[in-house]
């Protein structure tokens, strides 16, 4: 026994040892008290997500450590391909496998990535050692003599957590700089390359904060670089590079690198509410973020802020335990018996919410009108966008859209095949094309789903709550756009004739749907600011000397966006339901374009060769709704079973023709698919705290929830009876910021008492937002680390978007709305 005891206590004792250095846990990544360790567990390096990162106490602080070609690496340069992902569980080693170039995107795929001629595979390792780990990398053969001073180890620092900030390298040192304070100059090779800031063997980061000071340590002869990327690239971060030696190839960079690890650190505790508060009707649920390692339970307090100043505590109990989920443990607080109109704040701890309100007009004011009457508007394309003393954009784009090149691959994922599918060669002007549509938020293009999704979206918010709302002129004579003005037009209608104009207007042209219009060039692409700076406005076909540069494939040519085509049944079929709905509320307002959305939708109903059946249901549904005619309600009734299967996507869909179409057998098979969906949403909802399906990804899960909301509407409407409102309504706090993670900020600009003001639209170089604007929102680093952070430049957490990113959230407003009205 007394061996047994004495094992027991050695165990106890060597577990408590590891705890306190650098060891691999549970996660397959390396850990010691609040510092993470990860190898690749993303691969997202154009989002500065991969390679070796960096979570410390709380911040994701380093990133994408990996073999570079480039010091400062864009968007578009290359990148490697990540092999096998090996854990030594005996020497505690991640390691994972690499090799450039990664054929899967060299030059070809949807953002083709143009690779030089070499190749050469390597492995990056990470080890403890003792508090800090080891950076390794193994080449599996030297580098050829022409790149052996070329090739780095680039190690990213997120500048927003440095700003202002000192380091020290050697016996240098100095402060990292807000903007780009970089020397740059010209190499061999005609590049712009950025000069180091400071060049060493040991660089210290943030030595005054102790939350964030890091050294990093060459081991091996090659020096260390501290560089601004932002003197190359706007959204570039601070690199720590080393290059890779003449010759070498085991340990042919070796780091030590070590994150400043507060004793006993945990997260503070994170309170997650609604930025703009709750009906009195609606279920209240606070939800209380703490480290898996808290132990305590504190008591939750609902403030109500008294009109005299101060506040009341007029709830307080304990939080009910509702267990783990990524990294962290969750508490809910429920104060739904709550009900008195007024301003309110929740505490926990030492965390106390931004003020909310509990209201019955709650959802009335000021949530969905910032999307209609400011982002909207200023995402116009072709249109001057004044807003009284500010001007959001001049005119621009006036000259679209020549038809681009045949066989060509563009850069953000456009490809057009051997023909142009019309009577358009490349490089000729495409009429109609030069109105109307929606610059697709962070960039400047229009892709017809997001048209069409717009168009669709708006249509069905204006059919099922009558929105007469007016605050905005819109003149498509002088194409001049005046927010904060009304004009006696109901917005909503305005806004969808301009996406209407856009689409239609290609349509008639060309005989068929565009894929897309866009810039022809990279320099333009990346353009920030003000649209009216991309192209001159002058239609090639008028103009013999432009004076600007020559368009990729198009020799001579000025500076017009190109249009694509494509065959694509799919898309065609969705873009076609949304002028069929379209048709039904343009009637009386724009009577020409309402029989242009019908004659169009009817002809890509007849001529259209779909592969699969489901994809013409939504186009049905519509033209059914529009004309009573009732071959399209055959078609349903005769795909009832392929609605059943897909009854996810379809059933939020049909469910608003059952009455009309009235045939037992339809409805009995759509009504028990739904029943079985209602079941599975159930029971996904209860594998997280927010009450809503989410499985955390890469990309902010923003816009999929608040989509689940929308179709949840429509159910909820068609089925009462068997979908509740209840998971809508959760749809809807989530995204206004009741989500995982430290930066509860909603999800939809200018919203609510805390909402994301550093967010991905034309104005990021700026650190601006558009009001109404609706960001992906909080993104996962695998495997487990929730982040919003602010940063203008992280698409996949703070970019808008047109379709349904922008109009479900609109739309979802509005349906809380009514069904808290519906007492």
């Amino acid at each position: 026994m007394k061996r047994i005891c004495l094992f027991v206590f050695l165990l106890a004792n060597m577990q408590l040892y590891a705890q306190q250095q650098m060891h691999l846990n549970d996660k397959n990544y390396l850990e010691y008290e609040g510092v993470n360790v990860m190898l690749a567990q993303d691969f997202y390096p154009e989002g500065h997500q991969g390679g070796v990162g960096v979570i410390q106490n709380g911040l994701r602080v380093a990133t994408n450590g990996d073999l570079r070609l480039d010091a400062t690496p864009g968007q578009w340069s290359p990148i490697p391909k990540v092999g096998e992902h090996t854990i030594d569980k005996a020497t505690q080693t991640i390691s994972v496998r690499m090799q450039y170039p990664n054929e899967a995107m060299n030059r070809k795929g949807f953002n083709p990535i143009i690779y030089p001629d070499l190749n050469f595979g390597y492995t990056v390792r990470v080890m403890p050692a003792g508090k800090s780990f080891k950076i390794i990398v193994d080449l599996d053969s030297a580098l050829p003599d022409e790149w052996w001073n070329k090739v780095g180890f680039n190690f990213e620092l997120f500048p927003g957590a440095l700003f202002g900030k000192s380091y020290y390298m050697d016996n240098a040192f100095g402060i990292f700089p807000r903007q780009a304070n970089t020397q740059n100059y010209i190499d061999a090779a005609g590049e712009t390359q950025v000069a180091p800031m400071a060049v060493g063997n040991k660089l210290v980061i943030a030595p005054e904060t102790a939350m964030q000071t890091m050294t990093i340590e060459n081991i091996n002869d090659n020096k260390i670089e501290l560089i601004d990327g932002r003197g190359k690239y706007n959204n570039g971060w601070f690199v720590v590079r080393s290059l890779v030696a003449k010759g070498k190839t085991k340990g042919a960079i070796e780091w030590l690198v070590t994150p400043n690890a507060i004793k006993g650190w945990m997260s503070k505790p994170v309170v997650q509410v609604s930025q703009v508060g709750y009906h009195p009707d609606q279920k209240k649920i606070a939800v209380i973020e703490l480290d898996a390692k808290d132990k305590t339970k504190a008591g939750a307090s609902l403030l109500r802020i008294n009109e005299s100043g101060g506040y009341t505590t007029v709830l307080q109990s304990i939080p009910k335990d509702w267990g783990n989920f990524l990294r962290y443990h969750y508490l809910q607080f429920d104060f739904s018996q709550i009900k008195k109109p007024g301003m309110y704040a929740v505490k926990y701890a030492n965390d106390t919410t931004h003020v909310f309100q509990i209201d019955d007009s709650v959802y009335a004011e000021n949530v969905w009108q910032p999307t209609l009457e400011y982002f909207l508007p200023v995402q116009m394309c072709h249109v001057r966008v004044n807003d009284k003393y500010r001007v959001w954009h001049g005119w621009c784009h006036l000259d679209d859209a020549r038809m681009a090149p045949i066989d060509s691959n563009h850069f953000d994922g456009y490809i057009q095949g051997p023909s142009t599918l019309t009577k358009y060669k490349s490089g000729e002007t495409v009429p109609g094309l030069n109105v109307g549509g929606w610059h697709d938020a962070g960039d400047f293009d229009l892709r017809v789903e997001s048209q069409a999704e717009t168009v669709y979206g708006l249509t069905l918010a204006y059919e099922a709550f009558d929105v007469k709302y007016d605050n905005t002129t819109v003149n498509q004579q002088t194409h001049v756009v005046e927010i904060q003005q009304p004009d006696g037009k109901p917005d909503v209608l305005q806004q969808i004739e301009h996406g209407l104009l856009s689409i239609v207007g290609g349509y008639e042209s060309m005989g068929r749907f565009y894929r897309g219009i866009i810039e022809p060039t990279l320099q333009q692409y990346v353009i920030l600011g003000d649209a009216a700076n991309i192209t001159d406005n002058k239609f090639y076909n008028d103009v013999k000397t432009s004076g600007t540069p020559p368009a990729v494939g198009l020799p001579n040519a000025p500076d017009d966006r190109w249009v694509f085509t494509e065959e694509n049944p799919g898309r065609s079929l969705h873009a076609a339901a949304a002028l069929a709905a379209a048709n039904r509320v343009m009637k009386g307002y724009n009577d020409t374009l309402a029989g242009d959305c019908l004659r169009i939708a009817e002809q890509v109903w007849n001529d259209t060769k779909e592969k699969f059946p489901a994809q013409r249901i939504a186009l049905a549904t519509e033209l059914y709704i529009t004309t009573k005619d009732k071959k399209y309600a055959d078609f349903l009734v005769a795909n009832k079973d392929v609605i059943a299967k897909q009854i996810n996507n379809y059933g939020w869909v049909v469910g608003r023709v059952l009455p009309v179409i009235n045939d037992a057998s339809f409805t009995s098979t759509v009504t028990d698919a739904v029943k079985v969906l209602f079941d599975t949403i159930q029971a996904q909802a209860k594998q997280t705290p927010y009450e809503v399906p989410y499985k955390p990804n890469i990309w902010g899960a923003g816009w999929d929830i608040q989509h689940f909301g929308y179709k949840q509407y429509f159910l909820h409407e068609a089925f009462p009876g068997i979908v509740t409102k209840e998971y809508m309504l959760s749809a809807l706090n989530f995204v206004l910021g009741c989500h995982p993670g430290s930066n509860t900020a909603s999800f939809a600009s200018g919203i609510g008492a805390n909402s994301t003001t550093v967010a991905y639209g034309f104005n990021r170089a700026d650190w601006s937002y558009i009001p109404g604007g609706i960001a992906s929102g909080t993104a996962l680093i695998r495997p487990d680390f929730p982040e919003l952070a602010v940063w203008p430049y992280f698409w996949q957490q703070g970019e808008y978007v047109l379709g349904g990113g922008t109009t479900d959230y609109l739309l979802l407003v509005l349906a809380a709305n009514k069904v808290l009205s519906e007492r």
